[in-house]
């Protein structure tokens, strides 16, 4: 096994450090990109246009973006796992997976035993209820209450 130099670990951390500042960049847009669809949509409502159907669409659009910021949310979490070992494994000498930026790659967790955290999981985090759970229950509740007639 070949000495690893500060220059090779400062470059592979910086990789997988761009990698998260990625993913932290699409959480930021997926945000705006959402309230800004669901701002327009209510904006633009119109007399013409069924309520049933604006919050259909409100609704569907709050889910894609909910489930797109949970899928970026996760793999920005298993990049900080790898992050973890990468800074632990080369302190200790360990060259294994060098340049490695699957974040699915287990062996390079530092609890291999770690489960993947699941799309369901991150979804129903406190940091991802409030934004998108409450317009969520809010659209659900009133498509019900239109179909229903009580609106």
């Amino acid at each position: 096994m070949e000495k690893l130099t500060n220059e090779v670990i400062h470059k592979e951390i910086d990789l997988i450090q761009a990698c998260i500042n990625r993913i932290a960049s699409n959480l930021f847009m997926v945000k705006g990109w959402m309230v800004t669809l669901v701002a327009t949509i209510i904006a633009l409502l119109s007399d013409k246009v069924s309520l049933i159907v604006i919050s259909g669409i409100a609704t569907g659009i709050i889910l894609c973006f909910w489930y797109l910021d949970a899928f970026f949310l996760k793999a920005e979490k298993l990049y900080r796992f790898k992050y973890e070992w990468v800074i632990k494994s080369r302190q200790a000498g360990n060259s294994d997976f060098l340049y490695d930026l699957n974040p699915y790659n287990k062996k390079m967790w530092d609890n291999p035993n770690e489960s993947v955290p699941t799309l369901v999981r991150v979804m129903f985090t406190k940091t991802l209820i409030p934004f998108y759970g409450i317009p969520f229950i809010s659209g659900v509740t009133i498509l019900l209450l239109s179909i229903f007639k009580v609106l």
